[in-house]
């Protein structure tokens, strides 16, 4: 017998490539074509579908801060003053992510009346007169 020789299978075209499968960073897209008809006395074992890896721009990373610390003592031990409270950048912002807010917060505070130095100072006001 002549050796019998096998139609390869039909095929459509591939597809176009589909959208990267993220936003920003690394992702995955994908393509795809359809069987058109079986191979004659044979497989098809051709792939109808094929991936490959993507990259768009870097994903924005938004600023990451620490909770705000205690409030600090009033500077003053009278009279008025203030306090601060602090808190620390975990994570600074790259690729357009949010800036940063405050990471310093100043309060006035009121302790006792300075009653020395507030004497003091009129005697002193009266001397100069």
């Amino acid at each position: 017998m002549p050796e019998c020789h096998t139609i390869p299978c039909l095929l459509s075209p591939w597809s176009e490539w589909s959208d990267c499968s993220v936003t920003c960073g690394k992702g995955m897209r994908t393509r795809q074509r359809m069987l058109k008809s079986a191979a004659e006395l044979g497989d098809c074992n051709e792939e109808l579908e094929q991936a490959e890896k993507c990259m768009l721009p870097e994903c924005p990373i938004h600023c990451e801060l620490t909770e705000w610390s205690q409030w600090s003592e009033c500077n003053t031990s009278c009279g008025k003053g203030h306090m601060i409270r602090t808190r620390m950048i975990k994570i600074e912002p790259q690729f357009g992510g949010t800036a940063c807010p405050e990471t310093v917060q100043r309060t006035k505070c009121r302790v006792r009346k300075c009653l020395r130095g507030a004497g003091m100072e009129k005697r002193r006001w009266k001397e100069a007169r």
